[in-house]
């Protein structure tokens, strides 16, 4: 079905004017985090297509600074949660309190717990028990919590941008693959080259330093969600992105390698997420459309964390990274 000549035109005006307010989000950020380009376009690609983020690095490398910005930048309230061993769902989601009014009746209060927020961020999520990191599986996916039997609506926008340590395993649970599926994207955080960390030492070491200025709202955010969703997507980049999900899983996959090598592959979440977060990219950049080149950029932080090596293939030294690299270049 093809779409009116007048409503491309109207499409088109309303993209020109959010790829506008995007470079201005995007300088904003730069005030704050330092060589970080490609780590803050996937961050504004999770948040544009409405879904989750998981932030993988190692310490001390501006995670939880660059989760504080974007909520800044984009207006929206923002909390944090620690995961440690210790904390329960009831931490997260918040609990019910009996109490006495004057004459004397009692009745259950529910008092909201952080999750309760538009930008939720899970600080070391793999800290917590499997009963605590599943507590956020129905926020996640969702958009409410049940406590005592009771519905409670999360705010609109929401979103979870949890952080994860690689480099520390002992203490923690890894995430199960049920939860890791919640996650629209793995965003790996790399350490900064030299001139960005030189940037970083010069800005952060004297007696002022510059922080993100408040650019979006909750609504303008809203709206330019609903714009991703309205962006054309062409039949070239569809059928890269189904070549590259028949590819990637190990049942019935053309590709030797991967039916040999990978344990469990990506599900139809997967392809939902790519096919939202490549319109995305395509808006940060200034484009109506997306194309090939957006499905190999975004395949790895789409899929990596959705696909298992066998323990022969780990052992053999193969990478999950560059094994979607090859296929997504083969697809696209």
């Amino acid at each position: 079905m093809t779409t009116p000549k007048e409503d491309v035109t109207q499409l088109a005006a309303r993209a020109d004017a959010a790829t506008a307010r995007l470079t201005e989000v995007r300088a904003s950020i730069a005030r704050s985090i330092f060589g970080l380009e490609d780590v803050v376009e996937q961050a504004l690609c999770v948040l544009l297509s409405g879904g989750h983020g998981l932030l993988v690095g190692a310490p001390g490398l501006a995670k939880t600074r660059l989760v504080h910005t974007l909520a800044i930048v984009t207006g929206l309230d923002d909390k944090r949660v620690q995961f440690t061993p210790d904390l329960m769902p009831a931490d997260i989601l918040g609990s019910e309190v009996l109490e006495e009014d004057a004459g004397g009746k009692r009745s259950f209060r529910f008092i909201p717990g952080p999750v309760f927020t538009r930008l939720l961020m899970a600080d070391e999520i793999n800290r917590a028990s499997p009963r605590t990191q599943a507590a956020l599986l129905q926020a996640m996916q969702e958009g409410f919590v049940t406590v005592a039997g009771v519905r409670h609506d999360l705010p609109k926008p929401f979103h979870v941008l949890a952080t994860q340590n690689p480099i520390e395993q002992e203490g923690t649970y890894p995430l199960p693959e049920a939860q890791l599926d919640r996650f629209a994207m793995q965003i790996d955080v790399p350490y900064p080259d030299r001139e960005a960390e030189r940037a970083i030492l010069i800005a952060t070491t004297g007696t002022a330093e510059d922080s993100a200025l408040p650019v979006l709202n909750a609504q303008e955010l809203t709206e330019l969600q609903a714009l991703v969703r309205a962006m054309p997507v062409g039949e070239q980049t569809l059928s890269a992105i189904l070549d590259l999900l028949a590819r990637a899983r190990p049942d019935g996959s053309a590709d030797a390698e991967v039916a040999d090598a990978v344990a469990w592959g990506p599900g139809p979440r997967a392809g939902q997420a790519l096919m939202l977060a490549v319109r995305a990219r395509a808006l940060v950049q200034g484009r109506l459309a997306p194309s090939t080149e957006d499905v190999a950029a975004l395949a790895g932080p789409v899929l990596k964390h959705r696909m298992a090596l066998t323990f022969a293939a780990r052992a053999d030294g193969l990478n999950v990274d560059r094994l979607i690299a090859r296929l997504a270049a083969e697809a696209a």
